[in-house]
């Protein structure tokens, strides 16, 4: 799984991940609004950066954030 991200991260041409483009970087897994609401509640991604009225989150906190919330579900044993 950590190859996964790190191969997100190294794709993407920017050193940050604008809380807009989430869905874009994450094949659609976390939401603009989802994000928003969670860094509302303090659970979202560390260091965000407002510019104007855009929010965005450096690369590699995005990278480690996403790590720690995701899992490998394992297969069922038929």
């Amino acid at each position: 799984m950590e190859a996964l991200f790190q191969d997100l991260a190294a794709k993407w041409p920017s050193a940050f991940v604008a809380r807009t483009e989430s869905e874009k970087f994450t094949g659609g897994l976390i939401g603009e609004k989802y994000l928003a609401n969670l860094d509302s509640a303090g659970k979202g991604p560390a260091g965000r950066i407002r510019c104007g009225r855009k929010v965005v989150y450096p690369l590699n906190e995005f990278v480690k954030w996403l790590k720690q919330r995701s899992e490998v579900i394992p297969e069922r044993k038929r």
